[in-house]
């Protein structure tokens, strides 16, 4: 910290503008509250004065904020900007907070608190910080249970260094969000112009060659060796790294239906599908990479395999119970660890590596004829209402083939097609949103936000939609000319209630009588027509004949500028 010349007017809000600065935040994602004049000010100062400062976005919903936040970070995995109002703000905005720790996306976020009541020195907060905005212990200890750090900016000379800290604390791993209640008396107070010395990015921690050489012995004697991995795409270089690292051994790679980005080529021949099954008595040795729940139930472990967990913090801290039965970590940056064991790949026993990699072969050539025979068999059904969703997403695999194209996946029941028929093959082309639903339509305007010119695909259920904040989602879509498109797997059913009731219940009540409750949604109308006032493109289509040129049409708007919003009837 070093001291400055304060400028005319300098308070909370130029110092917390000026420490978002210095943590290099590119935007500022903020559902407004009556706290934030004092940034609106510093921000409006700044602009008249030519003065750097991030881009303010003025979003209408809490979760829209979040998740945009989360989208961004997603892609440039960078601590970003978030303001929200008080408690209400925070409590609203928590499941999306939430959802960017389970994502690993940093950020800091903010909210206020009074700390006199109108009853101290200086401006009066206002009597609705006595009345109803007030929560006990303040905001920050709302935050505890979803945030990786949550304090009090207890003066305004501590503020940017607080808010460093913070963009510190989120950036390195696991990243996650940290969360700083700013008294709106500190916005207010005077500030002497101390300001924050800017973020440097977190330094690396690397696994020695003492651990390293270990396991590299132990895949070179397995003969029937495995990874598994979810979030290994999530780090920068990840996705590379691994795939090099499964070509030098020739290791089969299994991205299971935990997987929450897109970490190995789908269309690669060592990618080995989504199901860990076979292996737990096939497999002698278990590569977990990035992998923070791979077995379920828990106690499902491998029945002959040694497991070697390969991840910056294994043990993530927000899991309340996680079982990786391992022999062995490696517990350095995981993009390095990978280059190490990938440069150790000598003196392999040649006549082992060809038998897996027949083995795969046939796996592999098994799986694409799968999804093929899946795909055409879908082409052939002639239903008068109704779309295969296997049809659907292959589709738009074959539309954004070579469009450089980014797919951000909340749909449930449909998940796994999704994943399987799209069969994406590039670093940050995939991600599926975490936490509860509701959140996909802003997670998805965040990445686009970060993606510039690659065109960004919202796949949404029907029941998730109804989750999202449509409206203030399309507002911001609009507001800051970030086209999407949103295609919705429209079953007109909460399908995963209703399996999960048939499932507890096979000879119920409900099965005798055929009352289903929690699980209709008929009566909803056309989901597409809720865009039509923001003047986006929308369709909707309940034919085989009817989908790929309404795809085709909504993409061709997209380009031009447009979300585009395309509701599919599907079969199932």
């Amino acid at each position: 910290m070093t001291d400055t010349t304060s400028s005319p007017g300098a308070d909370g809000g130029d110092a917390l503008v000026t420490a978002f600065n210095a943590v290099g935040a590119d935007y500022l994602f903020c559902s407004s509250g009556s706290e934030w004049a004092p940034v609106w000010e510093s921000l409006a100062r700044r602009h008249r004065d030519g003065l750097p400062c991030p881009r303010y976005l003025d979003l209408t919903h809490e979760t829209v904020a979040v998740g945009m936040a989360t989208g961004y970070g997603l892609v440039s995995r960078r601590p970003q900007g978030v303001l929200l109002h008080a408690a209400p703000g925070l409590l609203q905005g928590s499941m999306a907070v939430h959802g960017a720790l389970l994502a690993g996306v940093p950020m800091v976020v903010s909210s206020s608190e009074s700390t006199t009541y109108g009853d101290g020195p200086g401006q009066d907060p206002g009597g609705q910080w006595y009345r109803n905005l007030s929560i006990v212990g303040g905001p920050h200890g709302v935050a505890t249970p979803f945030t990786k750090w949550s304090t009090e900016a207890a003066s305004v000379h501590t503020l940017p260094t607080m808010v460093t800290r913070a963009a510190e604390l989120a950036w390195r791993a696991p990243a996650g969000p940290a969360y700083l209640n700013v008294p709106l008396e500190i916005l207010l107070e005077e500030w002497d112009g101390r300001e924050a010395k800017p973020l440097v990015p977190p330094g690396s921690t690397h696994s020695s060659p003492e651990e390293v050489d270990p396991v590299a012995q132990l895949i070179r004697e397995a003969r029937n060796p495995v990874v598994v991995t979810e979030t290994a795409g999530r780090e920068a270089g990840g996705f590379e790294a691994l795939v090099a690292f499964a070509e030098a051994w020739n290791i089969p790679v299994v991205e299971p239906d935990s997987a929450v980005c897109g970490n190995f080529p789908r269309t690669h021949p060592l990618h080995a599908g989504s199901d860990i099954g076979p292996w737990m008595d096939e497999a002698d040795l278990i590569l977990l990479v990035n992998c923070r729940a791979p077995f379920y139930p828990p106690s499902r472990r491998p029945s002959k395999a040694q497991v070697v967990v390969i991840d910056e913090v294994p043990q993530r801290p927000h899991v309340v119970y996680q079982v990786l039965f391992a022999d062995r970590y490696l517990e350095g940056n995981v993009a390095n660890t990978l280059r190490q064991l990938a440069k150790r790949a000598k003196d392999l026993d040649e006549a082992a590596v060809a038998v897996r990699r027949t083995a795969q072969d046939e796996r592999h050539a098994a799986e694409q004829a799968a999804v093929a025979d899946a795909e055409a068999r879908a082409r052939a059904q002639q239903r008068t209402e109704g779309v295969d969703p296997v049809l659907v997403a292959a589709t738009l695999r074959e539309l954004l083939d070579g469009a450089d194209g980014i797919v951000v996946d909340e749909t449930i029941t449909h998940s796994r097609v999704v994943k399987r028929h799209l069969r994406t093959a590039d670093p940050d082309s995939y991600f599926y949103v975490q936490g509860g639903l509701g959140q996909g339509i802003a997670v998805a305007l965040g990445v686009k936000l970060a993606a510039g010119e690659r065109p960004v695909v919202l796949t949404i259920g029907d029941g998730a939609f109804t989750y999202n904040p449509v409206v203030p989602s399309y507002d911001a879509s609009k507001a800051y000319e970030l086209p999407l498109l949103i295609v919705v797997f429209n079953n007109r059913v909460y399908k995963s209630m209703n399996l999960n009731h048939r499932r507890f219940y096979p000879d119920g009540a409900a099965a005798e009588t055929g009352e289903w409750l929690g699980t209709d949604l008929h009566r909803l109308p056309r989901l597409a027509q809720f865009a039509e006032p923001f003047g986006m493109h929308t369709e909707t289509v309940d034919t085989s004949q009817a989908l790929g040129p309404a795809l085709e049409r909504a993409l061709k708007a997209v380009a031009e500028g447009t979300t585009a919003v395309v509701d599919v009837l599907v079969t199932r």
